[in-house]
């Protein structure tokens, strides 16, 4: 569904040599699959997410979507506006932080994505409220973000993720600010919404506990990947 090949990312800092985050980086990720990425902070695992993303781009290599080639030859293949298109309805986004509008309910955070999509906001609620409900949210629906808890919040973040129906889920530590609790559920729920919706999820976390409810780990080192079992995780 998704593959990366030979993925490099170099940084220039003012006053300093380049800094290489990405080393040759290759990747596939299959349809309905969980894929966590562990490893130390300034490994670039989150660069790596932004890249799958295409909210950034890599000095080289290749994307591609569903067969579609979406970066090769140092460039992507679609407009700026296509890409945004692209992103709007194939991939959802969750944080560490979840970024919630605060004036907004959950009903209406969640909504959002698909508003955007197609302009039509009775319809968007509607499905909102059928995603939060499944999330077990029903009772949360005119919340403000700051009425709610942090593991509510996530789940909130994860609800919009889904609303546009994406066939990829990006998470960049989602438990990051979460007890053990919380984020064991978070996790479990991202497990169970990946087998049943067919959602693929590629989740960037510090935790080593957690890879194992996803169906493949991988350890990120020196801007490399490998198997986790390879490094003894």
């Amino acid at each position: 569904m998704l593959e990366a090949k030979n993925l490099d990312k170099t940084y220039a800092i003012p006053g300093r040599q380049k800094l290489q985050i990405l080393r040759g980086i290759s990747l596939s990720v299959g349809e309905g699959e969980m894929v966590t990425i562990i490893g130390a902070s300034g490994s670039g695992k989150t660069t790596l997410l932004n890249l799958l993303g295409t909210l950034d781009s890599p000095d080289s290599g290749e994307i591609l979507f569903e067969g579609t080639q979406l970066f090769r030859d140092k460039k992507y293949t679609l407009s700026q506006k296509e890409l945004a298109r692209f992103r709007n309805r194939k991939i959802g986004f969750v944080f560490q932080f979840h970024h919630l509008l605060s004036d907004f309910t959950a009903l209406e955070n969640v909504a959002m994505p698909e508003f955007i999509a197609t302009g039509k906001l009775p319809p968007a609620k509607k499905r909102a409220e059928q995603l939060l409900i499944e999330l077990g949210l029903g009772e949360r629906l005119d919340h403000l973000p700051s009425e709610l808890s942090g593991g509510e919040q996530q789940r909130v973040a994860i609800a919009r993720a889904l609303m546009n129906n994406p066939k990829l889920v990006l998470a960049d530590e989602p438990s990051g600010n979460l007890d053990s609790r919380n984020s064991g559920m978070l996790y479990e729920l991202m497990a169970s919404l990946s087998k049943e919706r067919r959602t693929s999820f590629v989740i960037v976390t510090h935790n080593e506990e957690y890879a194992a409810l996803s169906d493949r780990c991988l350890h990120m080192q020196d801007g490399m990947l490998d198997e986790c079992g390879r490094q003894g995780v």
